[in-house]
């Protein structure tokens, strides 16, 4: 079904023809209809499936509807868990509403960053306001935003925003909301911390659930090198230069060590760069910018910095350490085997990480591949990969093929139509 068929003003397919896309996405077809109805929605979707679009485009023909000129109260309130996807979703809205008449204000707050300049650009009041948890409540406080005539709240990865400890800001804000509004929760999975959530939150909601829950991003092929922790820094260099990547994200488990890995690849002539809370919101948005043109070949990211990472394409996600939580590294895979295309995700795993690659295995219900490379190998014995490990590819050098199932391989299959 074409996005045409989907009710959908004129002003928007001509943005969503002129971004390339034709064919809604799974999430999009399912959620787009919902929200154009007016329904609360429950979502589960990861990264990459083109949730973003599904509840942009349905918001912004709603709202088009009814224009309030030069009085803009914040009618749609969309809060994230990082700088990063508020920016992303930010810009999402305002090209997907390029050609509204007249044209809807969209603003972007987040921590980071001088408050004043925000305070300024909120003043002359906005339609669509994008924000963190704890950047809008010191914009509360400070009496720069009012909230009660918000009329839809987008929740967007509020697994995540869980996850940092946001449940006390984002309780608050909803407190501050009118009772009768349009509520919209995404999520990649659904914890129990998200049912509590949504208790008392959604009325009667539309539930979606895309891909089955807490499985690994569709279209990437994982693989394990198993070595040892010393060696991983070399093993790493390998690959990219043998392999000849251009484009990997890399992640680590701390700012410090994501630091320590970028300045190690530079030296061996690999050109890197690191984003992480650290960072300044300057440093880390020129480290993004550089590596989606292709000026920076390595970008290392510690989990939270990554959230809202979109790269259309990226062939390469490397697991230097591990995550602490299995389900970060579902979150982390999810960033490549986008749009379609085949991903690699490849994990760096020394002996003391064992457990933790058992424990991603049973939470995504399928073996990964464990292989070694000549020269880094591991000195400790490694326990076998379970029963009917599915056979996995040695890492090519751009390949963008599919892989072929097998047993249990982890690969779900392709799905039609390409994410906005």
């Amino acid at each position: 079904m074409p996005f045409s068929k989907l009710g959908l003003s004129d002003p928007l397919l001509r943005a969503i023809a002129e971004a390339g896309y034709s064919t809604p996405s799974p999430i999009q077809l399912q959620a787009i209809p919902a929200v154009l109805k007016g329904h609360d929605l429950l979502a589960a979707a990861q990264t990459g499936t083109g949730k973003t679009a599904g509840f942009a485009l349905p918001i912004l023909h709603r709202l088009s509807l009814k224009a309030y000129g030069n009085h803009r109260p914040i009618r749609v309130l969309i809060l994230t868990p990082t700088r990063e996807l508020a920016a992303q979703v930010g810009e999402s809205v305002s090209k997907y509403g390029a050609h509204l008449h007249p044209r809807l204000k969209t603003e972007v707050v987040f921590g980071g960053v001088k408050i004043n300049p925000q305070m300024m650009r909120l003043r002359g009041g906005v339609d669509v306001l994008v924000a963190t948890p704890g950047r809008l409540l010191d914009l509360v406080n400070q009496n720069a935003v009012k909230l009660d005539k918000v009329e839809t709240l987008v929740l967007d990865e509020a697994d995540r925003m869980l996850d940092m400890g946001f449940i006390r800001d984002i309780r608050k804000l909803i407190a501050l909301l009118p009772k009768k509004r349009q509520n919209l929760l995404f999520s990649a999975t659904f914890s129990e911390d998200i049912r509590k959530l949504t208790t008392g939150l959604l009325v009667n909601p539309v539930k979606i659930e895309v891909a089955a829950r807490n499985t690994a991003a569709e279209m990437v092929e994982q693989i394990a090198f198993l070595c040892n922790k010393a060696n991983k820094t070399e093993l790493l260099c390998h690959l990219i230069k043998t392999n000849n990547w251009q484009q990997v994200l890399v992640f680590t488990s701390t700012k410090h060590g994501a630091n320590r890995l970028t300045e190690k690849l530079n030296k061996f002539d690999i050109k890197a760069a690191a984003i992480h809370g650290n960072k300044s919101q300057g440093a880390r948005t020129g480290a993004l910018a550089g590596f989606k043109a292709g000026e920076i070949r390595v970008l290392v990211a510690t989990d939270v910095a990554a959230r809202g990472i979109d790269i259309a394409l990226l062939p390469h996600v490397v697991n230097f350490e591990l995550p602490r939580s299995p389900a970060d590294y579902v979150h982390r895979i999810g960033r490549t085997g986008r749009a379609g295309e085949a991903g690699q995700a490849v994990s760096l795993v020394s002996h003391d990480e064992y457990s933790a690659l058992r424990l991603i295995e049973k939470l995504i219900g399928a073996a990964i591949k464990r292989e070694q490379i000549a020269g880094f190998e591991a000195s400790e014995v490694a326990p076998p990969a379970p029963p009917e490990a599915p056979r996995a590819q040695r890492p090519g050098s751009n390949a963008k093929r599919s892989p072929k199932p097998s047993g249990n391989q982890t690969t779900i299959k392709h799905r039609p139509g390409r994410a906005v």
